[in-house]
């Protein structure tokens, strides 16, 4: 009697163990859901200011058409992505189409001048800096929950039913790079 008993304790430990850590890596992955679904809003929030800066600027620098649908056409990769690798490689190249947009406007100080393009300016960079912000929170959430599938006990918990997950990397080289400052 006594050792059905002490099986029996043994056996719903382990259960509550298992499911203990089954819920942890659950959550860790609506955490990284969570965290995509923040970057995808301000990547949303970014495409909704583009058309407006680029109206802004086509009135100011009709010459530097193809600044313009560079700008445009990585907006329109990063609107067609359908999976979370596509979007943030797309997503990444409209970043450096913009700085080169805002390298155009450094050209045309009346352009610089003008309300309405330092406002977006100013929204854009806001809206960058919560990218950078979100794709940070994104990628400690994916290590987390990569950690918690990859490790003992959490590997046999999770089996074949959760994947490991991909988060954000620096794509172009040049950014790597640390810039040259000359006085």
């Amino acid at each position: 009697m006594i050792v059905a008993i002490i099986v029996i304790v043994i056996v719903v430990i382990l259960v509550a163990w298992f499911v203990s850590i089954y819920n942890g890596i659950v959550r860790k992955d609506n955490r990284c859901d969570n965290a995509w679904q923040t970057i995808d809003a301000q990547l949303q929030r970014r495409n909704d200011l583009i058309p407006n800066l680029v109206e802004t600027v086509k009135g100011y620098a009709a010459h530097e058409s193809g600044t313009l649908s560079a700008v445009t056409q990585a907006r329109a990769a990063v609107m067609s992505a359908t999976t979370r690798e596509e979007k943030m490689a797309a997503s990444n190249v409209l970043s450096d189409t913009l700085k080169s947009l805002f390298a155009v406007s450094e050209a045309y100080p009346e352009l610089k001048a003008n309300a309405n393009f330092q406002q977006l300016q100013s929204e854009l960079s806001d809206t960058e800096n919560k990218i950078s912000y979100a794709r940070m929170s994104f990628n400690d959430c994916v290590l987390e929950y990569n950690n918690a599938i990859e490790t003992f006990p959490g590997n046999v918990v999770a089996g074949s039913k959760f994947q490991k997950r991909q988060g954000f990397e620096v794509q172009s080289e040049a950014a790597r790079q640390a810039p040259q400052v000359k006085f």
